[in-house]
């Protein structure tokens, strides 16, 4: 069993010494070493002679997967005993009782067994799944920036948890044109990130047998993805909006699947969003999707949010909101950057649901 024990005075290095005579694995936890978090999160026990360490440690640690176990000089008083409870003090035992603070650590180990030290163990697990999850997801994410043409695309996700069921994906089809689109998945966490790797795979398919008719008709697009997940049976639904470009003409044919807020048309100091009927895909069997056409002149461009923008922006009511979404699109697009400073997203920052920002920009 490995404790860490907190402190670095004389007091520490002998109840180090007492405790490895009890047969213990007894580590130093010494404030201010690159391994102090370290060695708490690696005990079973971890033994401190005042409340002033459980506090340093669980400041210290990303998380305390052990429980205390508090080596104390005189009897608590009751509010006291309440701090230390709620630091995760298991247990309290008299300073100078060798065997008495062997017994406690031993029970505060048992107490620990199966709850806490299991489901500690299964929480640094699913941990490990997710950060894992997340570092595959983030490799299906197409690269930004990327050029295609005299086109510049660029996204941002950020994910409110480990995982996002937010996505983004940009390709060529053929010499001419190329899609983009912006998908938010119903729900939150791994459910809806792996409906994400079934848009990549779907992108995939595209790429090699989209049909001709499918770039005057982004809508069919949704059509096919629309029957492909309910034939799945997920319970899963997805907004999506999917935009066409032709590099020839400089267009943008483009569909809405339930998506808002609405993407945004900017250039030139002023902005316009960009709406269209049609339902989630996902939900109903018998869908329709009406398409639209932009033209985008020289430095214009397309911006698209998902709607976990709207839960930080400081304005009250989605009109509001949306039209603050316009305005920022039309001062500040295509610098992303800038867009999410505008909007109210500090940097690095996360929010109660997935963020995401899509803008592709033709080059001035």
């Amino acid at each position: 069993m490995a404790i860490a024990v907190m402190g670095d005075d004389e007091f520490t290095s002998a109840l180090i010494l007492r405790l490895s005579r009890l047969g213990f694995d007894a580590l130093p936890a010494r404030r201010g070493r690159r391994a102090f978090a370290r060695v708490l999160e690696g005990a079973d026990v971890i033994v401190c002679a005042s409340l002033a360490d459980a506090r340093t440690a669980v400041a210290a640690a990303r998380r305390i997967p052990a429980p205390f176990v508090w080596v104390c000089t005189g009897l608590p008083d009751a509010a006291t005993m309440l701090e230390a409870m709620r630091l995760g003090v298991v247990d309290v035992v008299a300073d100078g009782a060798e065997e008495a603070l062997g017994d406690g650590v031993r029970a505060a180990r048992e107490r620990a067994r199966p709850t806490d030290l299991r489901v500690a163990g299964q929480l640094a697990s699913l941990e490990r799944d997710q950060r894992a999850g997340r570092y595959i997801q983030q490799r299906i994410l197409p690269s930004s920036p990327l050029s295609i043409g005299h086109y510049q695309l660029a996204h941002q996700v950020r994910p409110s948890m480990f995982l996002s069921g937010d996505f983004v994906d940009y390709f060529r089809i053929g010499e001419r044109h190329f899609v983009f689109y912006i998908a938010d998945v119903s729900g939150h966490g791994a459910s809806s990130a792996l409906v994400t790797v079934i848009l990549k795979n779907f992108s995939s398919r595209l790429r090699r047998e989209y049909e001709p008719r499918m770039l005057e008709r982004p809508g069919d697009m949704l059509g096919t993805l629309n029957r492909e997940l309910l034939e799945q049976n997920l319970g899963k639904h997805v907004a999506m909006f999917v935009g066409i470009v032709d590099l020839d003409a400089d267009t943008v044919t483009y569909a809405n699947a339930g998506h808002f807020p609405h993407a945004i048309h900017a250039g030139g100091g002023q902005a316009r969003t960009l709406e269209c009927n049609g339902k989630p895909v996902g939900l109903f069997d018998d869908v329709e999707y009406d398409a639209g056409v932009v033209r985008l002149g020289a430095a214009e461009s397309v911006v698209a949010f998902s709607d976990g923008v709207l839960e930080v922006m400081p304005e009250e009511g989605l009109p509001a909101k949306e039209a603050r979404l316009v305005e920022c699109a039309a001062c500040h697009a295509p610098d992303m950057t800038a867009l999410w400073d505008a909007v109210g997203v500090v940097q690095g920052s996360t929010g109660p649901d997935d963020m995401t920002c899509l803008v592709v920009a033709r080059a001035a």
